[in-house]
């Protein structure tokens, strides 16, 4: 297998087994999906063409901010809007836009999910109801269950806000690449969770107790974990030994963030 583009998140599936695509674009236009779990196992080569091209205008910059985005972009557009980090900021329930009325109307006046997912350890999250599995598989988590789901984003992120003293929003990336996971029964760390969401918002806990339970195309959890990044190493050919999260793991421990490299141009072969 062979091919060259631009990259972008890693797509997911969830099966017995969750499934990734590795998506190339010709810039800004969706070129292929390459199926990546047949790779785990084989050699694998990627090579960096020393050309990033902005996720939003498509321009040529030489240093990507955000998630492949031009400096411009960055402060601009909608899609690093500061209420993607922070949901508790987002407006638009009041007819305020923090960046654009449109995309905002569309993609935060729009149902959500608060959840609680284990990766190594356990966190609280947010994200719209249309992301929900693909927002867990992205964090690597291999348990989740929904908390509370608001019909607009700044409750959801309120509620995971009031959660934060008694529960962490961060994941360790690093022990969740080792798999070293702590046991957490996930229904009962509901039932806890459920009295520190406040008063007002209490009427959006969920009834829906499903735990969805994740597993991912790994052959061997390294025992450390070292970061690369494609500036900085433009060639890669190792054994990719794994695919969790948003990372590619190869042999040596080394692990490759697809979604961080987004805009990146690249070749890529097993």
């Amino acid at each position: 297998m062979q091919a060259e583009g631009n990259l972008r998140k890693m797509a997911t599936r969830l099966g017995d087994e969750v499934e990734y695509g590795l998506r190339l674009y010709d810039v800004l236009d969706p070129k292929e999906v390459i199926p990546l779990n047949e790779a785990v196992g084989k050699d694998f080569r990627m090579s960096f063409e020393h050309q990033i091209h902005c996720v939003v205008t498509g321009k040529k910059i030489k240093k990507a901010y955000g998630e492949g985005m031009s400096y411009d972009a960055f402060i601009s557009a909608p899609e690093a809007s500061p209420s993607i980090i922070r949901p508790e900021l987002s407006r638009i329930h009041e007819g305020i836009a923090l960046r654009d009325f449109e995309w905002e109307m569309k993609n935060h006046m729009t149902p959500h999910t608060v959840y609680l997912a284990q990766t190594a350890g356990v966190k609280v999250g947010v994200t719209r109801n249309t992301q929900v599995p693909t927002r867990w598989i992205d964090q690597g988590a291999v348990k989740a269950i929904r908390l509370a789901e608001t019909p607009y984003r700044q409750a959801a992120g309120l509620i995971e806000v009031a959660l934060k003293d008694y529960i962490s929003d961060k994941t360790s990336w690093q022990k969740m690449l080792k798999g070293e996971l702590i046991e957490q029964d996930m229904h009962a760390l509901k039932e806890e969770m459920k009295q520190y969401v406040p008063t007002n918002l209490a009427q959006y806990i969920s009834s829906n107790d499903e735990l969805v339970e994740l597993t991912y195309p790994v052959l061997a959890n390294p025992p450390k974990v070292k970061s690369i990044k494609l500036d900085k190493v433009p060639f890669i050919e190792k054994k990719l030994m794994g695919i969790k999260g948003q990372y590619l793991m190869f042999d040596d421990g080394s692990v490759l963030n697809v979604r961080s490299h987004s805009g990146y141009r690249v070749q890529v072969e097993f």
